[in-house]
């Protein structure tokens, strides 16, 4: 056995596994959950899973995640059904436990889950080439497709108020009043920016409040190491890390996408020159996502894909700078300042945005 002590073991044999469990490794490249590869063998075939040991002290609500995950795969395996698709690599699938319960908590108060292995296919960290970024938008906007009558009123708020940028703002007005660490004196240009961009920050509530944007299932990570692409045809094949499921905006989740992927920087980028919105990425991503959206997105979703970009991009400077006055406590840094670097980034690709907002609605126009 490779595992690492006996609750690994205690977990596995938990789960209505095919066969005797023959290794277990860590796998991936996560930082909130702990996922090992999980080989079992019966008759001689291996049989593999994923093995996770879920982040209870992030996601305090363990029941209420799983019933995401699993009202959500159920579903989206009878659409790649309905589809011609394949539901064993289109989507993540449950293995469950032994006893028909959809996770595990072991003698030690841990929580564990199962999926079954998607062979032939990988995750990658960074867009390395426009096609990668194209895979991603399409994969994303197929997720809403599919998910587009899926009741998102119905989901648990796995961590409440994740993209509520009102109350985001709040929260780091809190931390400019109080200045617990004696930072804003330094950083007043940034907080002048985000104050100055409060009135948009509630327009996306606003509309919802006036049915005039839905809610629908936001997977709220929309990165491109959160798809599986599959090795032979370089297509994106499955979403995965669904722990952020939960009620929210198509729009936020194509904005995080553009936020982290079209910006030419680094996201701690100390140059600011080089920060900058790549027109070629932003609509190269757009027409990804809403190819693979197939027409389930309304004319106000589409028309307010620049906005999406534009507030994922501030809300995410807002937090980091949030952090940094608060005494650098939720991020991980890994220098003096780190979170303010990051912020700066995020403020200038917003500035950026702003300078080239008629071209972004342009693509939008040209490519809805």
């Amino acid at each position: 056995m490779m595992c690492d002590g006996e609750r690994w073991l205690e977990a596995a044999e938990a789960f209505a596994v095919r066969g005797q469990v023959k290794s277990c490794e860590p796998y991936g490249s996560g930082h909130i959950n702990q996922t090992f590869l999980l080989v079992c063998e019966d008759g001689g075939q291996e049989y593999s899973y994923i093995l996770q040991q879920m982040n209870h002290d992030v996601f305090k609500d363990i029941e209420g995640l799983m019933n995401n995950v699993k009202g959500v795969t159920t579903f989206l395996r009878r659409q790649i059904l309905n589809n011609h698709g394949d539901p064993d690599r289109e989507t993540l699938n449950l293995v469950p436990t032994k006893d028909g319960q959809d996770y595990y908590r072991d003698s030690q108060e841990n929580f564990w889950r199962v999926y079954l292995f998607i062979h032939g296919a990988t995750c990658y960290n960074l867009v390395e080439k426009p096609e990668d970024f194209y895979q991603s938008g399409k994969a994303f906007g197929r997720f809403q497709c599919l998910l587009a009558d899926y009741p998102a009123g119905e989901l648990t708020e796995t961590i409440p108020d994740f993209h509520n940028t009102p109350v985001r703002f709040e929260t780091f007005q809190k931390a400019v009043d109080q200045d617990i660490m004696g930072r804003a004196k330094e950083v007043e240009a940034e907080i002048r920016f985000i104050r100055e961009r409060q009135k948009d920050m509630g327009l996306a509530y606003d509309l919802c409040r006036e049915g005039r944007l839905p809610v629908r299932v936001s997977h709220n990570d929309t990165k491109l190491n959160n798809i599986m692409i599959d090795d032979d045809t370089g297509q994106a094949l499955c979403i995965i890390d669904l722990d952020t499921i939960m009620p929210g905006f198509s729009i936020f989740d194509y904005g995080d996408s553009i936020r982290f992927g079209a910006n030419t920087a680094e996201e701690d980028e100390r140059d600011l020159s080089k920060v900058s919105l790549s027109l070629e990425l932003f609509e190269v991503y757009t027409r990804g996502f809403l190819e693979g959206s197939e027409g389930r997105l309304t004319e106000t979703e589409i028309s307010l894909l620049p906005y999406g970009a534009k507030i994922m991009t501030l809300e995410c400077g807002m937090r980091f700078l949030t952090d940094y006055l608060q005494g650098d406590v939720y991020f991980h840094t890994s220098r003096e300042g780190h979170n303010l670097d990051r912020c700066r980034t995020q403020l200038a690709l917003v500035a950026d945005m702003e300078k080239k907002w008629s071209q972004m609605e342009e693509i939008v126009r040209r490519q809805g």
